[in-house]
């Protein structure tokens, strides 16, 4: 049997909470997340260094609660994303380090695994997934198509032929329909539930996708009001690279490309946002804003940051690296009537923790082989005190290598950025200590290396991050299995 249905098992459980089931709210939700969006590339979020004007984000935070120390998953999409969907960190999967190349990766999330869009369609909800899926597939090609061009897909165009059968995607793990894109490499193959249907010009794919979720709320319109919610999912293909901002916005930043790109990407969520108001949703809508990891070096950082622009606001480092600005994202949350408008939360949250927060909003138990690193931050959402809110979160950088976070303290096991920037490990190594312990606290910009001042902090952090991966979870509950075997040693620099 598989383990989602091991909440039958629970009914004793189930009685508990009966009432609260009941009588609880049940919102639509829209989850948007952005493909390499840096937390100072909103303004809201960024107005002393920022130079990149995102009017709806603005609007989102300002009739909503920003989360000030929020984290993806990875610094990098593909375990991001899968620990977004099933509330478990990546790298208890096969996928140690770095991501998925788009066009013949095996599914990541395995079958009978609990994801967000399957818990909510047990409970009555629509579920469409419109974008940039990157986490695995099988695939079937007509006999007659030739092989994806690799050459192509820096541009975008490396997508496969119409009419390959897509198996083991995003239709099987929960989701009702499926609209978009492998990832940024492939997303001129336009994918169609579970079929290859159309080759576009990948500066199409971003306006399509916003078309596409606004029309699949206009559709869900009626059923929404009448009482069956809906979930989406719109995970976009920008700003990621290739940066392609359509005529319409290229050069209205006055920075670069990338900073086009940012501002089209704030005008999607302004269509979403727009079309709640138009079918009379919003009050009943949940939205998250959030992004997978930190800005990419890709957009042209050094130039943003001689116009006086930095992606990763005071925080170091950018996508790939264990510091700060690997991870730590914009995360915006709306649901008028129930969170506060214009409100802000430093409470510590983690993309992984939807799947807790989505269950905790029905009223229901997990299941103990789900969600294994999910934490509900509803109580945040809600602005009440919760009864054990996230404390520790589980770094982990493109190369693979190890952050943990207690409190205030986080301890990276390596020398270095862990990923794309400098010193890379190997030049730090040679210049100092294996690790680095920083009082986010005291020294949110990680400039201060406390490792050798405070060795007792160090090995207790190290102590937890070992029990977190012995135990096959951080949350309470009885042990699981990793996919794979995990140790920690193997990825400390030698």
């Amino acid at each position: 049997m598989p383990p989602v249905l091991t909440f039958h098992r629970l009914l004793p459980v189930f009685a508990l909470f009966a009432s609260v089931a009941a009588a609880a709210e049940r919102p639509n939700i829209v989850y948007i997340l952005a493909d390499d969006l840096g937390i100072g590339d909103v303004q809201a979020l960024n107005p002393a260094r920022g130079r990149i004007p995102t009017p709806r984000l603005d609007r989102l935070a300002r009739e909503g609660m920003i989360f000030t120390d929020a984290h993806s998953g990875s610094s990098v999409c593909t375990p991001t994303r899968y620990g977004l969907l099933t509330g478990r960190y990546a790298w208890r999967t096969r996928l140690q380090k770095g991501v998925f190349d788009g066009t013949d990766d095996p599914p990541l999330i395995a079958a009978d695994r609990l994801t967000v869009p399957a818990l909510l369609r047990r409970h009555g909800y629509a579920t469409a997934a419109i974008g940039k899926w990157h986490l695995g597939f099988r695939f079937e090609r007509p006999a007659a198509a030739a092989a994806p061009d690799t050459k192509k897909a820096r541009t975008g165009e490396g997508g496969l032929p119409v009419g390959t059968r897509i198996l083991d995607g995003p239709i099987t793990r929960g989701f009702d329909t499926f609209w978009g894109c492998s990832n940024a490499r492939t997303m001129s193959g336009l994918i169609v539930d579970d079929r290859v249907t159309e080759n576009l010009p990948p500066t199409e794919m971003l306006p399509r996708l916003a078309r596409r979720a606004v029309d699949y709320i206009a559709g869900q319109a009626a059923a929404a009001r009448a009482g069956r919610p809906f979930f989406l999912y719109l995970p976009l293909t920008s700003p990621h690279t290739p940066i392609l901002p359509t005529a319409e916005w290229r050069g209205k930043s006055g920075l670069n490309a990338y900073a086009d790109f940012t501002m089209q990407t704030d005008a999607v969520v302004g269509q979403v946002l727009d079309a709640l108001d138009r079918h009379g949703l919003a009050r009943d809508t949940l939205v998250f804003f959030a992004a997978d990891n930190g800005c990419s070096p890709a957009a042209g950082t050094p130039a943003l940051e001689a116009a006086g622009h930095f992606a990763s606001a005071q925080f170091r480092g950018y996508k790939a690296d264990i510091w700060e600005g690997g991870h730590r994202v914009p995360f915006l949350a709306r649901w008028p009537g129930r969170i506060a408008a214009g409100t802000r939360s430093a409470q510590l949250v983690l993309l992984n923790d939807l799947l807790a927060t989505c269950a905790e909003l029905l009223g229901v138990v997990l299941p103990p082989d789900a969600g294994e690193d999910s934490i509900s931050h509803l109580p945040a959402l809600l602005g009440r005190p919760a009864a054990a809110p996230r404390t520790t979160i589980v770094h982990h950088s493109i190369n693979g290598l190890f952050a943990i976070r207690d409190g205030p303290w986080k301890l990276a096991l390596c020398p270095g950025s862990g990923g794309w920037a400098k010193p890379s490990d190997a030049e730090a190594r040679r210049d100092g200590p294996p690790a680095q312990l920083y009082d986010l606290a005291n020294d949110p910009g990680e400039t201060e290396n406390l490792l050798a001042a405070r060795p007792e902090i160090a090995a207790r952090l190290e102590a937890l991050l070992a029990r977190h991966i012995a135990e096959g979870r951080s949350t309470p509950g009885p042990a699981q299995r990793n996919d794979v075997a995990v140790d920690v040693n193997r990825f400390r620099p030698q």
